[in-house]
This record gives structure tokens, sequence and C-alpha cells, in this order.
């Protein structure tokens, strides 16, 4: 009896084991069908309805998209059935952030993102950008949406991406909706908010105010060094414009406005979460080298621009070639694209190459407005109450009911201090009474119309530098460094954009509104900006450091404070030899420290009883000052940084202005160790007062340490690399707070080496931690005698979907400063295809 009942128990058990494995083997089954399902078709044939001709689309070996096409229409219109087989998760939530709408994907804990978002405004200036736009342009975004909109007819679900798979357990009732041509405009307004909110250190100066004088204030955001370099150094501005130099007076604005200001960081904040946080000397780094400086006797161009960690990639990388170029599909490019948008943003043609960096200029103001006390949406200009602009706006909330949403407008924008309460707390203060009630709007160039969207189309058509002028003419908001360089040899600079000429002030901090005293009176005429063709030096040099000095009109007093400029200039006037293409490779892998070749000299000014500390001295004191992987040292100065900082800062500082570590204190730093005894060297929560030195020793004994307890008490085990990581983080679903549902997005931790101000500049912040924050998204050579003999890589990689092989294979590579091919030429194409898809047209 016993003996059948454990008979029956084993089979009883084996039964479930089975059971509990076929069940296994389902659900595995299943989730890797559900992941796989939308890998998007790759090879093969697909008829799509819109086209007018058969288009092919070779990938390489990294997921690179080479598109031929006969037409402009059907290049466009695959750019865009491309794009959405690899990155729609991507573009649907770019467009999201761009109108205002991410409450209805995620519901009410977006819901002050998206009042921030609507009082912005930016899809109703896109909409009116639409509407200006010529024919040609309006078709070539509409090609672009029914592209998009091909394949979103055939995939909806988890069809399209693993996203909304988990999305539909989240908000089951989510539906995607067609693409439009405005949701490839409102893309730029996001950019050009990412790559240009100098308001925020209005803000912060302002808030600063209240615990500190002016002249401190000012001790932290230092005019530009005289020895960094100056991007066109022997720029002469036209002699008439210098009489037309503004007053650079600050306005008299009372110390209560801080207070007011503080409450405008929450929205901020909420948002850079999703698109990436900002901090002064976060840029970018392009150069160009004339043939005459080169091995190919032809230029190299250089570039990389630094943005947020996130995955996937910021940047697709694609190949647009018209098979027979005319008039009417005159397209030859390869490059870089955001997933949104058609043409190429970065890269080169048949004819010409061309890089950006951010200017940083300063095109958003501040004004105080004087609010009618029996008229809420009355507002003061010149002793007369003028009506606001009202717009309402319905905000969708999934899961809950929708609510209305009031924009108020005056003549300078809209009004922040709407969706930031606490603005509306001033209290009147001497000297100069602020109004009450009152506002704060914001003036923005990116708020008027732009014409972005038809530069890059015309930089992607230029043959040469006169029409290359005239496209960045319409590069009007988001400005930005642009160098260039031609086959024939030409090398060049232009900074375009629109650059307001005020009556009055810098932009430095708030002004009022209620008189024309701190208006604009217009923008600067494009053809007195900044511009340089083939100068003599045979390079240029841009890292978003100061463009030209002395300029009549305020471009910004904002500069990212170039240390990486002055590195990479370093590395290419010293060249004895013409340059390589492995040269150029070396300079953008640069990790010289040019912060520490100031401070361990200061370390040796004092005498350290503990031999410990003796030991790390002295490895600072032998160390080539490379932030490399696995240096010991580099972990050593980065962690002594962070803890200077501290002591210096922190007990000065409100905690949101924390030091992150970034250029502006490199500045800020080197012009205090000058002044041994200043007020930022005594700690003010201690009874004694500390000077420079005892501070940079306490600095040293905490990195010592800290590095003790995270890495051991041998230093030559210490290593930069374990500290200093990169999680490749999606924007969205990859931050949810539930580890199942990040592991599935999320990929990391890697090593990495350098810091912000490196030219190989992945950035950590002091404030938080040493993990990277912002990194060189792509890197790009291109060489004018070869374009087949081009590089480029970015990071994650090309593919949006989780699992894919191409979702997260270009990290290695990128990490090592490796590259691929910039496959240009058709044989070479063909020969490096290891996939073919033909696009045929349904005959109706």
């Amino acid at each position: 009896m016993k003996s059948r009942k454990r008979r029956w128990l084993r089979q009883g058990l084996r039964l479930i084991v089975i059971t509990l494995l076929v069940l296994g083997l389902c659900l595995t089954g299943f989730a890797i069908a559900t992941i796989r399902r939308s890998f998007p078709q790759e090879s093969g044939t697909i008829r799509l309805a819109g086209l007018k001709k058969e288009v092919t689309v070779e990938r390489d070996q990294w997921g690179v998209p080479h598109i031929y096409a006969d037409n402009a229409h059907d290049l466009f219109m695959t750019q865009g059935y491309v794009q959405a087989q690899d990155r729609f998760w991507q573009m649907d939530f770019w467009r999201h952030i761009g109108t205002g709408r991410l409450a209805e994907i995620f519901g009410a804990s977006q819901l002050e993102t998206d009042k921030y978002l609507r009082t912005m405004g930016w899809d109703r200036v896109a909409q009116q950008e639409l509407q200006q736009m010529d024919a040609r342009m309006q078709a070539d975004l509409q090609a672009y949406a029914d592209g998009v909109n091909a394949y979103l007819t055939e995939h909806q679900g988890s069809a399209l991406s693993l996203e909304y798979a988990v999305l539909q357990l989240l908000n089951p009732h989510y539906k995607v909706e067609p693409w439009q041509p405005l949701n490839s405009l409102t893309w730029g307004k996001v950019m050009a908010y990412d790559l240009g909110r100098n308001f925020q250190q209005e803000i912060e100066r302002t808030i600063l105010l209240k615990s500190l004088t002016q002249q401190q204030v000012e001790e932290l955001f230092p005019p530009y060094p005289k020895d960094l370099p100056v991007i066109l150094s022997q720029f002469q501005t036209d002699k008439t414009d210098q009489t037309k130099k503004r007053s650079l007076a600050l306005p008299n604005i009372p110390i209560s406005l801080a207070s007011t200001l503080e409450s405008t960081i929450k929205p901020i904040k909420a948002l850079e979460k999703l698109i990436g946080a900002t901090a002064s000397g976060i840029g970018s780094n392009n150069w160009v080298i004339s043939g005459q400086r080169t091995a190919t006797k032809k230029p190299i161009l250089a570039n990389d621009p630094h943005l947020a960690v996130q995955i996937p990639s910021i940047w697709y990388e694609v190949g647009l070639h018209c098979l027979n170029q005319s008039a009417e599909c005159p397209y030859n490019v390869s490059g870089f694209s955001f997933a949104g948008m058609l043409g190429v943003i970065v890269g080169h043609s048949d004819r010409i190459a061309w890089g950006v960096t951010n200017v940083q200029s300063d095109v958003m103001d501040l004004y105080i407005e004087k609010i009618n006390q029996d008229n809420p949406n009355q507002y003061e200009v010149n002793g007369r109450w003028v009506d606001m602009q009202l717009v309402q706006q319905k905000i969708q909330v999934a899961g809950s009911q929708p609510i209305i949403h009031t924009v108020r407008y005056t003549r300078h924008g809209p009004i922040l201090s709407d969706v930031s309460p606490n603005l509306q707390q001033l209290r009147p203060q001497q000297p100069v009474k602020i109004p009450q009630p009152y506002a704060v709007a914001l003036r923005w160039t990116a708020l008027e119309p732009s014409r972005l969207a038809n530069s890059i189309a015309q930089i992607n058509r230029a043959q040469n530098w006169q029409e290359f002028r005239a496209a960045a003419k319409n590069f009007d908001i988001a400005a930005q460094n642009l160098v260039y360089a031609d086959i024939d040899g030409n090398i060049g600079y232009q900074m375009p954009g629109k650059l307001p000429i005020r009556a009055k002030g810098d932009g430095r901090y708030p002004v009022p509104g209620w008189t024309d005293e701190y208006e604009w009176l217009g923008y600067v005429d494009f053809n007195k900006l900044p511009n340089s063709l083939n100068p003599q030096q045979g390079y240029i040099v841009t890292a978003n450091n100061l463009v030209v000095d002395n300029y009549p009109d305020v471009i910004t007093t904002d500069w990212v404070y170039g240390y990486r400029a002055a590195r990479i200039v370093q590395m290419i006037a010293q060249q004895t030899q013409p340059i390589s293409i492995k040269d150029v490779q070396r300079i953008q892998g640069d990790n010289q420290n040019l912060n520490a070749q100031v401070l361990i000299p200061l370390l040796q000014n004092f005498s350290l009883a503990n031999p410990r500390l003796e030991a790390a001295r002295k490895l600072l004191g032998n160390w080539n000052l490379q932030l490399e992987m696995s240096s010991p040292v580099a972990a050593l100065f980065e962690v002594f940084w962070k803890h200077l900082l501290a002591a210096t800062f922190h007990d000065q500082l409100p905690q949101e202005f924390f030091p992150d570590g970034g250029d502006r204190w490199y500045a800020v730093v080197q012009n205090l160790v000058t002044q041994p005894n200043s007020f930022w060297w005594d700690n003010s929560k201690t009874p004694k007062v500390e000077n420079r030195d005892q501070i940079l020793q306490q600095a040293l004994t905490k990195a010592v340490e800290e590095l003790e307890r995270s890495q051991g008490e041998d230093p030559q085990k210490w290593n930069w690399g374990q500290l200093h990581t990169i999680t490749f983080r999606h924007a969205t679903l990859g931050k949810s707070g539930v580890p199942p549902i990040e592991a599935l997005f999320n990929r990391g931790a890697f090593t990495t080496a350098g810091n912000g101000e490196t030219v190989n500049a992945n950035r950590w912040r002091a404030n938080k931690s040493f993990e990277v924050t912002d990194i060189p998204s792509l890197r790009m050579i291109v060489d004018m005698e070869n374009l087949d003999q081009s590089l480029a890589i970015h990071a994650p990689g090309q593919s949006g979907h989780a699992f894919h092989k191409h979702y997260a294979d270009m990290v290695e590579p990128w990490r090592k400063i490796e590259y691929h091919p910039m496959l240009w030429e058709p044989q070479t194409v063909k020969a490096k295809t290891a996939k073919t898809l033909k696009l045929i047209p349904i005959k109706l």
C-alpha cells in the first residue's frame, strides 16, 4: 500500500514538473513571440500603397538603411516607413512631448508636465509654420507622414513594439493615432528647448541673490577666460555696429523675486526626467581641418554632439539617395537624423559635409508683467491696460476625466507663473516695488514661427558654400556652430539663428515688462552674424565656446568655458606631420583633464603627516592627466574634485544649486585658487575660519577615505571606470520604478572614461553621483578626399526594439572609440549589405 502511494506520489510530482516545464516553455515561447513580433521585415518585398516606383532599402551589418529611390516623394515616404519600423515608440513618445499630451499615455502623473508644455505651446507654433511653409516642403513632410502611416496600417499594439504590450497592461484604452506633418515639426521645438534653456540661469542667479551679494553671485558665473580659445578670433564686425553696443546694466530687481522663481524648478525638473537634464557646459565638439594640414590634401570634418544618455539612441543613421539626381530629386546624403524627422541633420552629401555644436545663444528672456487688480486677464503696457490672449486647452488624462487648462499670453509670450503657482507670492520690497498682482512671461525665439525644417532640407540639397549659407539663414532657432567642408577643398563656419537686439540689458536677469525699456528691437541681420571661409590657420574648432570677442550685440554671457576647445586646438596645432583620420580619432577619444593642471600643483603647498595621503599625493604628481577607464589616479582626482566642491560651496548654496562640477566650476575654482583667503573657502558651519590649503587637504583626505571604503586600501586597485559607469535608460518604461519592466528596456552598467570637460565628454554630476548623464551621442569623421573612408558610431544602437540585435550593439565600439564605416558609393554599400528590402507600389 505504501509502495503504491509512493509510486503515485512520484508520478504526480513528475506530472506537475512536466506541466510546469511545458507551461514555462509556453510562456517563454509566448514572450519570445511577443518580443519578435514587432521586429521589422528587413528583406524580401513589401507592397506599399502610395509609392510611385520601386524603392530599394539596403541595410548594412549595423542595421543602417541606405534608401535608393527614383523621386523625392518615394525617398521621404520610405524614410518615414523604415523609421517607423525601427523606432515608432520613440516617435510616438516624442510627439506627445511636443504636443503636451503625455497624460493621454501615462495618466495623471504627467498632468502638470502637460500643463507646462501646453503653456509653452510648441504645437500651436508648429501649426503656424506648417501654414507658412512652401509647397515643396509641405509635400515632403506629407510623403514622410504617408510612409509612417503605411506602416501603422499593418501594425498596431505589440506588433509596433514591446512597449505597447507593456502599455496595454497599464493603459488598455490607448490608441495610436496616424502621423501628421505637424508631428515632425514639434520635435524641433523640443530640441530647441533642450539646447537653449538659458532662462534657467536667469532663475538661478535671481534665486541666489536671496542669500548672496550680487558680486558673490557673479563670482559663480565668471566671464569667459582670456586664455581659452575663441572660435573666430580674427572676425571683424562692421565698425558702424560698434556704436550699437547695448547697455549691460543689471535691472534693479528686488531680492524677493527670487522666492517666486524657485517654484519654476518643479515643472522644469519633471520635463528633464523625460528629455534629459541641462547644465551649463553640456555641449558638443566639432572641427574641420583644411587640406593644407591633412594627409589626404582634402578637408577632414569631425563632429560629436553631446546629449543625455538614453535608449533608444536619439540619433537615427540613414543614407538617402536619388537614383538619378535632378531638380525634382536632388538628394544624395548620408548621416544622422532624428526619428520622426525627414532628411539628414548631421552628415555629408556627395559635395559637402557639415557638423553642429550648440551656440547656447541667449534667446530667452523673463518679463515681470503688471496685472490689473480688477481684471486678472489684463496687463499694463506703457500705462495702459491691455487684454491678454486666452487659449483654452483640453487635456485628456488616461483613467480620468479631461481637464481644461487656460494659457494666458502677453505681448512677450506665455505666462509661466500660471504653471508655477508660487510665482504669485511676491511681496513688495525696496528699492523697487514689484507690482501687485504680477505675472512672469517668457519671450523666446522658438515661440515664433521658424523655418528650421526648410533649412535641413536646403542643407541636404546644397552644393557649395554659397548654397550652404543660404540654407543656414533659415536655421533660425536652436542656433548651432555650423562647420563646413566641401570636395573642392573649402572649409567654413557660420553661426545662424535669430539673435535678439535688446533695447537694454543682457538677458542675465528677469526684467520689467510693463514699459518698453527692455524690449527686443528686432534681430541681428544674418549677414552680420559670425562666419568664416578658409581661415589662415587652416582649421576651425568649436566646442560651445566663445564665438567672437567684442560682438556689438549680446550672443550670450553664459558661454561654455572652452576647456574642450583648448585641448582640441592644442592637439591640432601641435601636429608636426599631416593629420590623418587616425589622428582625428585620437582627438575624439582624448581624456586629458585640464582642471588637474591647475589643482595638482597646489597640493604641494602643505605638509601631510599621514603616509596614506602622501602616497595619494605622489600618485597625482606622477599622473599623465588622462581620465582612462582603468586609471587609479583618475579615480582619485575626480573623487577629490567632488569633495573639493562640496567643502567649498555646499555651506553657502541651496541644494538645488550645488556645483555639478562642469566647466563653469572649473573657471570658478581657478579664479578662487588665486585668492587663498576668499570668503568661499571658509566653512560657515564651523567656528574657525578655513583657507584654501585647508580645504584642499580636507578634500584630499575625504577622497582617499571614500576610495578606501569603496575600492579597497590598495591605491593601485582603484579604478575610474568602475565608479564612472553608464546605464542606458529607456526614457519612459526604463524609469518606471518597476524593476522587471526596467530590466526589459535598460542596458548597462558599462564602464567609461573621461568626464564632461574632456574631449571624450562622458559627463557626471558632482552634486549627484559618478554615473554618466551625458555623452558623445554620436561620433562622425568625414574624409572629403574619399567619402567611403568616413567613419561613424552612435550609442547604444540603431534599433528601438528591445532584444533586437541592433538595440545596443554599438555600445562596446562606442566605449572603445571605435567606429563603423559610413558606407557611401553604391558598389560599397552593395558589397557590405546584410539585408535588402524592396518596396513595390500597389497598382490600382
